[in-house]
């Protein structure tokens, strides 16, 4: 697992696109050749539970119990929607945390997590991305025409999707960072439902961050909006929701500070 070796204070400058990932990968191109789909057939099934469920999931369980105390409020308002497909959104603020959390919120279905191409280049553990659900993004147009197939695979299949729409990641923020619209796209095409998941702090001990995640939803494309129109306003109440959910947190374990103030 990576060392966490995070400075109290961080300085930004572009909340956009500033990354504060303390885990140093050199990462190959996703081209045309890269296989998204590895899980379908029998033994890729066999695979993916035995990686999934077997051995990842009870490790994931253990680690958040015991680093973060991690807690779901509001899993309940996904229920309705168990053999839909969904498409989930949440703040990234855990370098290990976010890859881990999405498989507990839908329990017992399998996951689908946008990710960064990096996640699939981590020695030791990159290779298994894919069968855990990994989706990286395309590199060029070709690979971007085989991840689009891939979600929409995945919809057909009536499975959860979870996005980082924030993309980089600052660890233990506790605000929410402007993200742009471009990945409520899908919600939009499919007309599938939207929920957010936001991860609030809290402090626990002397030094210790217990983690609290807050589920909030549905949220459906409004069809009266041109496409690129609904995709902002998609995004618009996601995001006003994740705010409100992060105004709750009530610990900054790391002080996030603009240049030049």
């Amino acid at each position: 697992m990576a060392k966490e070796n995070l400075p109290e204070t961080i300085y930004y400058s572009d909340p956009l696109h500033d990354e504060f990932s303390t885990m140093e990968i050199h990462a190959d191109h996703i081209g045309k050749d890269y296989r998204y789909i590895r899980n379908n057939g029998f033994w890729g099934k066999v695979a993916h539970f035995f990686v999934f469920r077997v051995i990842a999931t009870p490790l994931a369980k253990l680690y958040l119990k015991i680093k973060f105390r991690h807690e779901i409020v509001g899993k309940w308002k996904l229920k309705a929607y168990k053999k839909n497909a969904i498409f989930l959104y949440g703040n990234h603020t855990q370098i290990i945390g976010d890859a881990l959390m999405p498989a507990f919120m839908v329990f017992p279905r399998s996951i689908n997590v946008i990710v960064h191409p990096n996640n699939c280049f981590i020695p030791g553990i990159g290779k298994y991305v894919p069968l855990l659900g990994g989706l990286p993004l395309p590199g060029d147009k070709e690979a971007k025409a085989n991840f689009d197939k891939a979600i929409e695979l995945r919809v057909k299949q009536q499975k959860p999707i979870f996005i980082y729409p924030e993309a980089h990641l600052w660890p233990y923020y506790t605000g929410i960072r402007p993200f742009v619209s471009d990945s409520f796209i899908y919600p939009v095409y499919y007309g599938a439902p939207v929920f957010c998941f936001t991860n609030t702090y809290h402090k626990r001990g002397k030094d210790k961050v217990r983690i609290r995640t807050y589920i909030d939803g549905p949220f459906f494309p409004n069809f009266e909006l041109p496409g690129k129109q609904a995709q902002e306003d998609l995004r618009n109440r996601v995001y006003n929701q994740m705010c409100e959910r992060a105004s709750l947190s009530d610990f900054a374990k790391i002080k996030y500070v603009e240049k030049g103030k």
